[in-house]
């Protein structure tokens, strides 16, 4: 992971100073992105330590998914609203079906099972059924209108994805109150006892520093989407789909792993899960309130069919994982498979 960072240098050369082919600086730069959200993640993880449970929950749910955010401001910005919205996806379901399911694999290998809190992913699974609805709800309303015909259709649709950006936005703050203030005790993980090995000042240096880099590392990434999607001959949704979704959540995917060698299934449960939820309940409203604001205004109308199947099935698939509170290494090759399934037929759908 540290041998990455010296791709930091390398891309913002390549982009700011030799102005280098769109295919080098969206390379080097996406790459470059994963070292520093995993740095963002360690010096999260010692400000929780040193601030204690419930503002250390709070800092770590804030950042935990602040390179994918910034990812996606700076799309929004370059106006590749149908591809922010494809990295939405890709989120969701590289959360559900890729990082639950290398963490499933991995924590396996040597293992006849791994058990977690039924309670815990209950409540989870829950919200991430919640979300699905949510999120289903304006492609429903819009087809809806085309086979009524009624006048103003896009307006009506981006009212409605605001009204339910604030719905959302407001169960996930009752969320946070709930499991970590009035309900904390029920859900509280196994946690790591040793204390925290920075100082207040480096870690909030290191945050600091890592997000600035990343909104550069974001900035020439966006400008070189679609010069990429050329030259490769791929679509700019599918590289928000995989490439963006997959970069901006990597962090995640080597946590789930480590901890998952570790035996803690049920962190990693909260972590994947927990990732998915946030970007439904959070992210995406966020994303939809902040276009308005900068002038390219985004709705929740998932207008591929494919991309309404993926999520409500990486739902459905979790919702299964959850019931026993237990897992075993064919339910995470099973989660794997469908996520390589969804992903060719992502590959050759030309958006």
């Amino acid at each position: 992971m540290i041998a990455f960072l010296v791709l930091v240098p390398i891309s913002l050369a390549l982009g700011y100073v030799f102005h280098a082919s769109p295919l080098w600086v969206f390379a080097t730069s996406v790459l470059a992105i994963v070292p520093l959200a995993e740095w963002i993640r360690r010096a999260t993880d010692q400000m929780a330590r040193l601030a204690g449970p419930t503002i250390g929950g709070l800092l770590n749910v804030t950042f935990g998914n602040v390179a994918e955010l910034i990812i996606a401001l700076f799309v929004l910005r370059a106006g590749h609203t149908e591809v922010v919205k494809a990295q939405i996806t890709g989120s969701i379901v590289g959360n559900s079906l890729l990082g639950l399911g290398l963490g499933i694999v991995a924590g396996s290998w040597g293992r006849d099972k791994q058990s977690f809190s039924r309670a815990h992913a209950g409540l989870l699974s829950s919200l991430l059924m919640l979300s699905v609805i949510a999120l289903l709800l304006p492609a429903l309303f819009d087809l809806t209108e085309k086979n009524a015909d009624i006048p103003g259709r896009n307006l009506l649709d981006e009212r409605l994805s605001l009204g339910v950006s604030v719905v959302l936005i407001l169960v996930y703050v009752a969320n946070l109150g709930y499991t970590l203030l009035t309900h904390r005790d029920v859900f509280a993980l196994e946690e790591d006892q040793t204390g925290p090995a920075w100082s207040r000042g480096k870690a909030l240096g290191v945050l600091v520093g890592a997000t600035a880099v990343i909104a550069l590392e974001s900035e020439l990434a966006s400008g070189a989407l679609e010069g990429t999607a050329g030259r490769l001959g791929l679509s700019t949704f599918f590289l928000g789909i995989i490439v963006l979704a997959v970069v901006g959540n990597a962090a995640e995917y080597i946590s789930a792993v480590y901890f998952a060698r570790q035996d803690r299934m049920g962190l990693v449960v909260t972590i994947t899960v927990g990732s998915t939820i946030q970007v439904a309940l959070l992210t995406a409203p966020l994303l939809v309130l902040i276009s308005w604001a900068i002038g390219h205004p985004m709705n929740l109308v998932f207008a591929n069919p494919l991309e309404l199947i993926a999520i409500a099935g990486a739902a459905f698939a979790v919702n299964s994982i959850a019931q026993d509170g237990e897992t075993t290494w064919f339910e995470g090759v099973l989660l794997l498979a469908v996520y390589a399934l969804l992903g060719l037929a992502f590959f050759y759908l030309k958006a």
